[in-house]
Order: C-alpha cells, then structure tokens, then sequence
C-alpha cells in the first residue's frame, strides 16, 4: 500500500470477498479439500461481517468514553480476544451457521469437533 495515504483513505478501502475467483475444480488443490466453493464464499462473508460488527461495537465504546485505550496494541488485543470469545460461543457458531444458511438449535452445536484427519500411508 502507497505510504503516502492517509488514515482517512484507508478507512475507506472495502474488501470485497464477492470478486474472489472460484476454483474450476475444488479438488484440484494440493490438500485435496473438496468443499463447496459457494459455502467456503458464504463462510468467509460472514467472519467479515463478523469481524467488522466487532469493529464498530469497539469503536463506538471507545468513542463514548466507556471503554480506555492507551495504544494500538491494546486495541488490537482486545479486537482479538472479542472475536476469540465469540468464535468459542455457541451464538458465534450459530451466527456463521445461520449466514450460511442453517437452521440449528445452539443447543446442538459442537464446540470440540473431533478432527478426523485421514493418514495414506
């Protein structure tokens, strides 16, 4: 990025995830991950959103004066730590659930998936 921009221009800048090419084949990659293009678009939409709601709601404390901030690095901690939290709530997992389109009871949702990684040998 140009070094001579401002904050205020970069404020600006949008991350359109929409302009993301899709893959031909979903299997052709090394990993051999094959998981609906449209769902993986879906998913990373709604972390974005997410992510930018966890902006604005940080913002807005700090601009009321509710919330003290004394650098960058504390904002960005605290950025990280309220995502961690609701990534690890079963309202976080509902809220990507429901973006991409499910209808699940929080109560039957799984915040310690097994991990099945299959080993060829």
């Amino acid at each position: 990025m140009n070094s001579t921009q401002s904050d205020s221009q970069l404020a600006t800048l949008t991350y359109d995830i929409s302009r993301d090419p899709l893959p031909s084949d979903s299997g052709a990659n090394p990993f051999k991950l094959v998981v609906d293009p449209i769902m993986r678009i879906k998913l990373r939409r709604a972390i974005f959103e997410m992510i930018e709601n966890h902006d604005q709601e940080l913002s807005r404390y700090v601009s009321d004066g509710s919330l003290a901030l004394d650098s960058y690095k504390e904002y960005v901690e605290l950025f990280a730590r309220s995502l961690r939290e609701t990534m690890s709530s079963k309202e976080g997992v509902a809220y990507l659930l429901e973006y991409c389109g499910f209808t699940v009871n929080q109560d039957d949702i799984n915040l310690f998936p097994e991990t099945r990684w299959k080993v060829e040998l």
